[in-house]
């Protein structure tokens, strides 16, 4: 897997540290929600996805079964598929069974254990299919492996992943993502839809307690890679719905007055104050749209369910 990947070195470590204790110095504290997915986060994620709330998996995938026929049929034959955040690459197949003649398929992921897993089945499953992993941090700066350069490229961004941008955020991550992969390239990403709170809620307070596992890990690898005190039980995973920003919040909140060490510095924290950890962003088509076309997209499709649960768009250079 290695000697076939263009890789670019991210220490992980160091960056880590920067990243923890200039946001827990920060008012309101704050985690970066990049820093999720270490081997165990990855392992909850994909638990997660499982669960009977959580249903934008369920629906992703229900489109992808319907259309993915559709969205090959518009990339046409010989694309180097080039997936950002690609996880477990589960929602990927689909597409790969339905493309002509793919070229390659570029995993592009910040966990290593999760790149080397997918990478692994997806051998197993399409022994011809090139597969060239990157592993690397798709907020970062990336260099796409040379097999991929010149060919045409299909972006693929599933999970609504988008959603953990802030707006301004996202508009730049779509610019960059139009200039990596160049004038002869098409976009296919997913996006969570405004809903009912009632919808949206259980999907980040299930019933068994995975995200609740998720968000806490963050300080469970904080005690293993920076040498923190966080005691767990004497924090709480919390979500909520940001009605005005249209977006789920979540955070830790500390449940009592107290104080945790990291790489020997101290940070403090009083009661019933919270951390924020990730943002999910909800658009209505129109929305996302817009934001595309700011951009440097042009929108050419766009499916929904007819639950109107998720969005899966098309997008071209404008």
């Amino acid at each position: 897997m290695r000697g076939a990947a263009r890789r670019k070195t991210v220490d992980i470590r160091s960056d880590f540290a920067e990243a923890v204790l200039s946001g827990l110095r920060k008012t309101p504290k704050c985690l970066p929600s990049r820093f999720f997915y270490d081997a165990r986060g990855s392992e909850l994620f994909e638990r997660i996805t499982e669960l009977e709330e959580y249903y934008p998996t369920n629906a992703e995938i229900a489109l992808l079964e319907r259309h993915a026929s559709e969205i090959a049929a518009l990339a046409g034959p010989n694309v180097s598929l080039v997936e950002f955040g690609s996880g477990s690459s589960r929602k990927t197949d689909r597409l790969i069974e339905e493309l002509a003649l793919i070229d390659s398929y570029v995993p592009i992921d910040i966990s290593d254990a999760a790149l080397a897993g997918a990478v692994s089945r997806l051998r197993r499953r399409f022994p011809n299919l090139r597969v060239v992993p990157v592993h690397g941090d798709f907020n970062g700066e990336l260099t796409l492996p040379k097999s991929a350069r010149t060919q045409k490229k299909l972006g693929f961004f599933p999970g609504s992943t988008i959603g953990n941008f802030s707006r301004s955020e996202a508009r730049v991550f779509l610019q960059n993502c139009r200039s990596l992969l160049g004038a002869n390239c098409a976009f296919v990403v997913g996006v969570d839809l405004k809903k009912d709170p009632s919808t949206l809620l259980p999907a980040y307070n299930d019933r068994e307690g995975m995200t609740a596992a998720f968000n806490l890990n963050l300080l469970v690898r904080i005690n293993r890679e920076l040498g923190g005190s966080f005691d767990l039980d004497a924090f709480a995973h919390e979500a909520v719905y940001n009605a005005e920003e249209g977006r789920i919040e979540m955070h830790i909140r500390s449940l009592a007055d107290q104080s945790a060490e990291i790489l020997g510095e101290p940070i403090f924290f009083a009661d019933g104050e919270i951390i924020h950890t990730e943002n999910s962003h909800k658009y209505s088509v129109p929305e996302f749209q817009a934001l595309a076309r700011s951009a440097g997209w042009r929108p050419l499709k766009v499916w929904t369910g007819p639950d109107e649960l998720f969005s899966m768009h098309y997008l071209i250079p404008a």
